[in-house]
């Protein structure tokens, strides 16, 4: 384990709450050219970095690591104005986002850490992502379907999710014919500024979802991080309800809410996909959806950053076909 950030107080925090946690921290780099150093010397599988520091900032750093051997990386950062950083951190190949509750040398930052431990714990087990690069030339567009099975597809996806989400979402047309609501686990303050790069990788109209918000064909909703997103009908169509309720879920919004929701509006015409993701975040939701009727997909283990989330999907019976990433949109339409 590697600490990298350029405040002395938060690279001490971060050590100590990881050694207290069993964690081997190897060492500190108060910038990115440093931690290249140490990099090169301590070879550790995991570290975490600040995005805003001197000489080599933390997008400059993951841009110089290796395609192949490179340690996983957790950003412990900001957000607010550090928010579109740390979306492009995670495209760059950064596996999860940990918020400071304060950029102030104050004991209020150790109050971040259960989420650092879990984080890195994660990140521990976790593949190494591949980087975005360039993706492919913008699908065709679909041609007019006589016959549709399908009335709303909804995607989940955890710790891998923001570089399969990009991949998935790019590869489908404008032309799309239904509408998709998606659950990303991104901290508070990172869902928008996920939403507004997605939307302009993508021949879809990506948005963050807001209540009442209408889903239409061509339309990507990503829920708001802090609330669960569901989806109702509404004078014969299908809107956006968001909801602090349950409070006692893991993650918030979850991927179970938005799917049972899909269940309850759509029945039979839901699609379910569930992406790379630690733990079983949709597998219940995933029941519901069968029980309606409706189809699961699956993201094969072979291009999961993390197959928790698949294979507890896989393992209870419930999909109807795994694919890697780069196939799943061809899964998907043939769904429709």
């Amino acid at each position: 384990m590697l600490v990298v950030d350029d405040s002395a107080f938060a690279r001490k925090v971060v050590r100590e709450v990881l050694s207290a946690a069993g964690m081997d921290v190897v060492g500190i780099a108060r910038d990115g050219l440093e931690a290249l150093e140490k990099i090169a010397e301590l070879k550790p599988d995991v570290l975490t970095l600040d995005l805003l520091m001197p000489n080599l900032d933390g997008l400059g750093l993951l841009a110089a690591l290796p395609a192949l051997g490179a340690p996983r990386v957790v950003v412990v950062s900001m957000a607010g104005e550090a928010s579109a950083l740390g979306i492009a951190a995670l495209h760059a190949g950064a596996l999860g986002i940990v918020k400071k509750p304060t950029a102030l040398a104050t004991d209020r930052l150790y109050d971040l850490s259960a989420e650092l431990i879990a984080a890195v714990t994660t990140a521990a087990q976790a593949s190494s992502p591949r980087p975005l690069g360039e993706l492919p030339p913008a699908p065709r567009p679909l041609e007019p379907l006589l016959a549709r099975s399908k009335s709303l597809l909804v995607i989940g996806a955890s710790t891998g999710g923001p570089q399969a989400l990009t991949r998935l979402i790019h590869a489908l047309p404008a032309s799309f014919p239904i509408p998709i609501a998606l659950v990303l686990h991104l901290p508070v303050g990172y869902t928008r500024s996920f939403a507004e790069r997605l939307n302009g990788e993508s021949a879809l109209e990506v948005l963050e979802a807001a209540p009442g918000m209408e889903l239409e064909p061509g339309r990507v909703l990503v829920a708001r991080a802090g609330v669960h997103l569901r989806i109702v009908r509404h004078e014969g169509g299908l809107r956006a309800a968001l909801d602090p309720l349950p409070s006692d879920t893991p993650h918030r919004p979850a991927v179970d809410v938005l799917f049972e929701s899909a269940a309850h509006a759509a029945g039979a015409g839901a699609l379910g996909v569930v992406l790379t993701g630690m733990g079983d975040d949709g597998t219940r939701g995933s029941r519901a959806i069968h029980a309606a009727g409706g189809h699961l997909l699956t993201e094969s283990a072979s291009s999961c950053v993390v197959y928790g989330m698949p294979r507890c999907v896989d393992e209870a019976g419930l999909s109807s076909g795994s694919a890697r990433i780069e196939s799943m949109a061809a899964e998907i339409l043939l769904r429709l």
